[in-house]
């Protein structure tokens, strides 16, 4: 891991070894892509089983999941994995249901406005789990769709080397009320549901995670249909002053850096004593990690330490880098949220980690990388709905307003538009 510290290293290098901007499409990514979403938008469902036994199963046989499945799913897991499933569950849609807004009108003296609210009609979302099981982010995607009153929610999900959507998936989306299942990954899935297929719908947006290619089929099929954005590598950001533990800021920083070799971790601490003991820690909780490999590889590559002069000069560096996750690992971080600008989540306090947002607490896990937290925010009801500005007005509100739209319509050029109010306003004029 680098170690900067801001009294001795420069400013360029710090934010560089700091910030995680996105960059174009890897070419070979993009074309590959290419080729698949026109393959899917040719064949269909041939397209999506060969390219299925190709990159998944080469036991693929069917698209959709069955009833049967479904049975089999409920039977297969463990009583205790059900019960986390559903009470992660209850949580997400807690949390989900004080995101609603509602539909609005104000009636004034002659004229109402208002906004209508209303769920997208047919939502399609991607959820990762061919090599292993993830039912947390079939929760976090679909829950907010259902709490928006999405009618049509479909899920994709590549198969196992079975042939079949993993059990823990398929009882997740059932326990959500998911409309259907399909054992479709990749970017192939991304192109049937923007386009649909015998069997797989075609749906009005996409959402969820994935990896390279599903984003890159996400990023040139937007306009086919919407998206809710593009992820990249998982990322973490770790404030911390002197009364941080040691032991718990190597946990965290391990927990984002197992996730894959790219993910991006940071400590920046105003105090050394922090920042050496840490290391230390890291060091030795890697020795026994399940995912060692992973772990090496992102800290070696992405990994980094900041030492701060102070408080300020670290939240500055958060809000330059605009975390995915960020953790304020402080003695009192409910004195310093008003000056966090931008983040995916914050998690406050010594018993606040990031995995509790990962699984069960109720914010959504599916948030802005690579910066975007500057100018987006995590998945929620919002991604699900659509708002329609509304209005209406009286003969007399029109011909009170007249002036100031026929003067802007105008100075715009715009004669047919101000021939609009002109048309109404003369003939009652009288």
């Amino acid at each position: 891991m680098k170690i900067l510290e801001t009294d001795r290293d420069p400013a360029n290098e710090i934010l560089a070894a700091l910030t995680s901007e996105a960059h174009g499409p890897d070419p070979q990514v993009e074309q590959t892509v290419r080729g698949i979403i026109a393959d899917v938008r040719a064949r269909g469902d041939a397209a999506l089983l060969e390219l299925g036994r190709k990159f998944d199963s080469q036991d693929l046989t069917a698209i959709r999941a069955e009833s049967s499945d479904f049975d089999a799913a409920y039977d297969s897991i463990e009583p205790e994995l059900l019960a986390a499933i559903r009470k992660a569950k209850s949580n997400i849609e807690e949390f989900h249901r004080k995101q609603i807004h509602n539909s609005w009108l104000d009636a004034r003296d002659g004229f109402t406005y208002g906004q209508i609210v209303r769920p997208i009609e047919k939502v399609g979302f991607y959820a990762p789990g061919g090599l292993a099981p993830y039912p947390s982010t079939v929760l976090m995607t679909a829950v907010p769709g259902i709490v928006a009153g999405v009618k049509t929610l479909v899920m994709c999900c590549p198969a196992q080397k079975d042939g079949k959507v993993n059990p823990a998936m398929l009882v997740a989306a059932k326990e959500c009320g998911v409309s259907d299942v399909f054992a479709v990954g990749g970017a192939q899935a991304i192109a049937a549901m923007a386009f649909g297929t015998s069997t797989v719908p075609k749906v009005d947006k996409i959402v969820g995670p994935g990896n390279a290619y599903v984003t890159e089929a996400k990023r040139q099929l937007f306009g086919y249909v919407g998206i809710d954005q593009l992820a990249g590598p998982s990322e973490i950001l770790v404030l911390a002053d002197e009364s941080a533990n040691p032991v718990f800021l190597a946990a965290d920083m391990l927990s984002q850096a197992e996730h894959a070799a790219d993910s991006r971790c940071a400590l920046v601490t105003t105090s050394r004593r922090i920042a050496d003991e840490t290391l230390k820690e890291i060091k030795r909780q890697t020795e026994t990690a399940a995912r060692r490999q992973f772990i090496d590889q992102s800290l070696g590559n992405y990994g980094v330490v900041v030492i701060a002069r102070d408080i300020s000069e670290a939240i500055d560096l958060a809000n330059t880098f605009a975390p995915e996750h960020l953790e304020l690992a402080l003695a009192d971080p409910w004195a310093v949220l008003g000056e966090i600008k931008n983040a995916g989540t914050i998690m406050l306090g010594h018993y606040t980690p990031v995995p509790l947002c990962d699984f069960a607490a109720g914010p959504n896990h599916t948030l802005p990388t690579n910066g975007t937290a500057r100018f987006t925010s995590a998945l929620s009801v919002d991604e699900f709905v659509k708002k329609s500005g509304l209005l209406s007005y009286s003969a007399k509100s029109l011909r009170d307003i007249a002036p100031t739209v026929l003067e802007l319509a105008q100075a715009e050029g715009f004669d047919a538009h101000a021939n609009t109010i002109r048309v109404r306003t003369e003939k009652h004029s009288a």
